[in-house]
């Protein structure tokens, strides 16, 4: 058995990690050096993005199981994946996260409806989205009062800086965030809102649901852009040969 992953979430690098400590051959593929950075050298790693074509190139290496542990907003790159397996006649396991139940926050379905209701309520925002969907807040009243928290990574310090976010405002830093450290940061910059994805428990989405309570903050959730099926991380290690 010889397995390419996709990863981009923690239960994906934590499946490719045990494939591999159990001696399953496994290429776990990242789109950057900072996803690469976080595994272990008992893994084959392949940064960059790639397009179906290059999928199906590197799928043709004699690989016989094809699993996508892609982010669950990764919807694009989640169907080219599913084109490319469909072309190479692979099994295909998609790994998921665990999404939330309903709660006492509001739901928008992309990142565009978040600022427009960010736009109607008053006060500092801390914008958990990551630095990949920052335009929507860069616009004049919202850019002015969000804390974007992206990863420490020049490119991500660039992309808060091209869009116009005062340098004061970046927090450069590196999850996961516990219950504490969001409180602190909505209690330091006095934050009213807090703009999240469902991130699942792993992602912390929890931590911030409760430190969004604890501080009277206003949560604005971006809901998953499509209901997915597949297995979660213990489902399928009890798979074994998948």
């Amino acid at each position: 058995m010889k397995v390419l992953l996709f990863g981009g979430t923690t239960e994906g690098r934590l499946f490719g990690e045990w494939l591999a400590s159990r001696g399953i051959a496994t290429t776990i593929c990242v789109a950057t050096q900072y996803g690469g950075s976080l595994l272990s050298q008992e893994v084959d790693v392949r940064v960059g993005r790639m397009n179906r074509q290059e999928m199906e190139a590197l799928m043709s290496q004699g690989y016989t199981h094809v699993v996508d542990a892609t982010h669950p907003y990764a919807v694009v790159v989640t169907a080219c994946i599913q084109e490319a397996v469909a072309t190479m006649k692979l099994p295909y396991f998609r790994l998921l996260r665990d999404g939330a139940p309903e709660g006492d926050w509001i739901h928008t379905n992309s990142i565009a409806q978040a600022a427009q209701v960010c736009a109607g309520l008053s006060g500092s925002i801390l914008l958990t989205t990551g630095s990949k969907e920052l335009e929507p807040f860069s616009v004049e009243g919202l850019v002015e009062r969000t804390y974007p928290r992206v990863l420490p990574t020049m490119d991500s310090l660039e992309r808060c800086l091209s869009f116009g976010f005062p340098v004061g405002h970046i927090l450069c830093m590196t999850g996961p965030f516990s219950q504490q450290l969001n409180e602190a940061l909505l209690t330091q910059y006095d934050a009213k809102l807090l703009v999240t994805k469902v991130s699942g428990g792993v992602g912390g989405f929890w931590e911030k649901v409760q430190a969004a309570k604890a501080c009277h903050a206003t949560l604005v959730v971006i809901d998953r852009p499509v209901a997915e099926t597949g297995y979660s991380l213990k489902e399928l290690q009890s798979l074994g040969n998948l």
